[in-house]
């Protein structure tokens, strides 16, 4: 119903730059003099926070395998949803030169709707400073947005997107309550709003390089009719072209 096949790969790109925003955040120890001792990078992954936490419930005890790191982070997505306060005109089309080479047609996107993709990051540690540590490398940042430039269209190859990544809050929880084998957990949630567009397929259509007008005009009994008309070479580009303009006037008694 629709065309044929395309795949932009929109919510993987988006993925993947949510995640290279924050896979470069590193925690230091340090002696009680103030020197240090040493800094790790904290692992980022994506996946729901249940399922760290269920690694980390089960691998307790003397026969349990190596126990999962903390302090590390992890992020999914939670929603997508139409943005209606970004609706655009249903005529608004995004153009750009054809192949290389080529004058008389230009790539076209006819179809493109902006949304929200909603994201969830999750700082899980194991004290408090950890936590507070990465959690100050992210903050100052939002204010409450941070924007990204990605090339949502492979085919489009000068088309940029500034993609704004929105911090809408953070909530803390504290999952101190068990026995003495449970590991204590402090999780931050941070959840944000990416703002996105959805493209249609890539097509191509011609240039208008050739406009023809006419004019009418009647004086008593006569009728004086006029035709222009407006061209450019097929070679032509836009830096370098040539206008030829041709009248015809042609009177009929």
């Amino acid at each position: 119903m629709f065309g044929s096949h395309f795949y932009h790969a929109t919510v993987r790109k988006s993925v993947a730059v949510f995640g290279t925003i924050f896979n470069d955040i590193r925690v230091a120890r340090k002696k009680g003099d103030g020197s240090l001792i040493n800094q790790i990078k904290v692992p980022l992954a994506y996946g729901p926070k249940q399922k760290f936490l269920s690694r980390i419930d089960t691998e307790t005890g003397q026969d349990a395998s190596i126990a999962i790191k903390l302090p590390r982070m992890a992020f999914e997505i939670t929603g997508i949803e139409l943005d209606s306060s970004k609706k655009l005109p249903k005529r608004a089309q995004l153009i750009e030169p054809g192949t290389t080479g080529t004058t008389t047609n230009r790539n076209v996107i006819k179809q493109f709707a902006p949304y929200d993709i909603n994201m969830q990051l999750n700082i899980m540690a194991k004290n408090q400073d950890d936590g507070l540590q990465i959690l100050e490398q992210i903050l100052p940042y939002f204010q409450p947005e941070y924007t990204v430039s990605i090339k949502p269209v492979d085919d489009f190859t000068s088309f940029k997107q500034d993609v704004p990544i929105i911090l809408n809050g953070v909530s803390f929880d504290d999952q101190y309550e068990g026995d003495y084998n449970s590991r204590r957990v402090l999780i931050y949630t941070l959840d944000f709003t990416m703002k996105m567009s959805f493209y249609g397929p890539v097509g191509n259509d011609k240039v208008v390089r050739e406009v023809n007008i006419d004019f009418n005009q009647k004086s008593g009994s006569s009728n004086n009719i006029s035709e222009m008309d407006i061209t450019i070479g097929d070679n032509d580009t836009e830096s370098s072209f040539t206008i030829t303009t041709s009248i015809d006037n042609t009177d009929f008694e």
